[in-house]
């Protein structure tokens, strides 16, 4: 992902404030984002979010996303505009403490991977974060209202009922 590579918080520029945070994607960088996501095109993206600490090297990074895009219907490729408005809330920890603390619900160990996220290189990757909230709110299967799949396989014959093995053998004889 490099659409929004730039989008990164040293963690020596997060102090014990809050870092609040709007970002408007560019042009360049919504081209980007389209080709990377393989869509039509990225008309707006616009990101509001919070950086907290939470002490213990964690972080909350929680916020809103909003983008206009564009699809290729499933159906007859023709373009499928989409408003996606999703919010968002991922803790963020050392990558090295992903891996040796496991989270514990009752008495099971589940994934700590679920709602965390790592910090690598002393920085939090916003932009990183925002693309797969992105990306796993489109539409995966984007269809046009009113357009429907009418294809039939040309070499399955019409008819093709309990009884048409037995229809030719009588037409043969």
């Amino acid at each position: 992902m490099t659409a929004l590579r730039d989008w990164v918080h040293a963690l020596a520029d997060i102090g014990p404030a809050d870092v609040n945070q709007i970002r408007v994607a560019t042009e360049e960088e919504r081209t980007e984002l389209a080709r990377e996501l393989d869509i039509l095109s990225c008309d707006s993206l616009k990101a509001t979010y919070r950086l907290k600490s939470l002490g213990s090297g964690r972080y909350a990074f929680t916020g809103d996303l909003d983008a206009e895009v564009t699809q290729a219907c499933v159906v007859s490729l023709d373009p499928v505009p989409a408003h996606i408005r999703e919010e968002f809330s991922v803790t963020l920890a050392p990558a090295a403490a992903l891996e040796d603390e496991p989270v514990v619900a009752g008495d099971r160990e589940v994934s700590s991977i679920a709602d965390m996220a790592p910090i690598e290189n002393d920085r939090i990757d916003a932009g990183s974060l925002i693309y797969e909230v992105l990306s796993a709110a489109l539409d995966p299967y984007p269809r046009k209202p009113d357009v429907e799949f009418d294809w039939v396989d040309p070499k399955i014959k019409e008819d093709k009922g309990p009884f048409a093995a037995l229809a030719q053998l009588k037409r043969e004889t």
